[in-house]
């Protein structure tokens, strides 16, 4: 059962933009924290940012100024605005939302990952 809905990854150039979105589909209640994750060719998975549902965010040093977080909390959805983008940030992004229950994380779902290849 897919519950977050990835989309707006792609090919860009060096310096480039885009900006990725990621919907719950309704099935999951309780979301507190959304962010995204990303794996680069050969490396570890890494969290870029997150985003609480009262608007507190936090970014990845590598990403900071470049790469802003957001979300609607009324559509339980998130996005990642990426600009001035560099070949460095190649990779699968995944966004996550961790559902809690009585301030205990109870669960943490995926989206299915989307390709952002940037062009040197």
């Amino acid at each position: 059962q897919v519950q977050l809905v990835e989309s707006g990854g792609g090919l860009v150039q060096d310096g480039g933009s885009l900006r990725l979105s990621c919907a719950d589909s309704g099935s999951i209640s309780g979301i507190n924290v959304m962010g995204w994750y990303r794996q680069g060719p050969g490396k570890q998975r890494e969290l870029v940012a997150s985003i609480d549902n009262a608007g507190r965010t936090n970014h990845v040093d590598t990403v900071k100024g470049r790469f802003t977080i957001s979300r609607d909390n009324a559509k339980n959805t998130v996005y990642l605005q990426m600009n001035n983008l560099k070949p460095e940030d190649t990779a699968v992004y995944y966004c996550y939302a961790d559902a809690v229950r009585a301030g205990l994380r109870i669960g943490r779902y995926w989206g299915q990952g989307t390709q952002v290849t940037v062009s040197s």
